[in-house]
């Protein structure tokens, strides 16, 4: 696979979890009934602008190329604690969905995290 193939192949990736999170981020800070509703019965109800800010910032460091690193493991975090509150509930865990689309756009953008270990002997 060519490097404009990968590179474009990982932007695709990285933006539909990107935008989902930014757009449940929004809602999030606009106050959405359904949003404030779900959360609040689930005990988050006092921390939704937080956690809408939160996803905005976590998007954001993905973003800056100096910082996307720390966003992708920020965003991971945040998005493997939906999934595990999404089954724990009972409900469809879309959450590993977008983790898994993550993963895919970091690995083609910079497979930092999949170099074998070189052992010195």
């Amino acid at each position: 696979m060519s490097n404009k193939t990968k590179k474009i192949l990982s932007t695709i990736l990285l933006v539909i979890p990107s935008l989902m999170v930014v757009f449940s981020g929004i809602m999030k800070l606009a106050g959405s009934e359904q949003i404030v509703t779900g959360l609040s019965k689930i005990g988050y109800g006092s921390l939704i602008s937080i956690l809408g800010i939160a996803e905005l910032v976590f998007v954001a460091l993905l973003w800056i190329p100096k910082t996307w690193k720390v966003g992708f493991f920020f965003l991971l975090s945040y998005l493997g604690g939906a999934a595990a509150i999404e089954v724990s509930g009972g409900k469809g865990a879309v959450a590993l969905i977008f983790i898994a689309l993550l993963w895919a756009g970091a690995y083609l953008r910079d497979n930092f995290m999949f170099v074998k270990a070189t052992s010195k002997q």
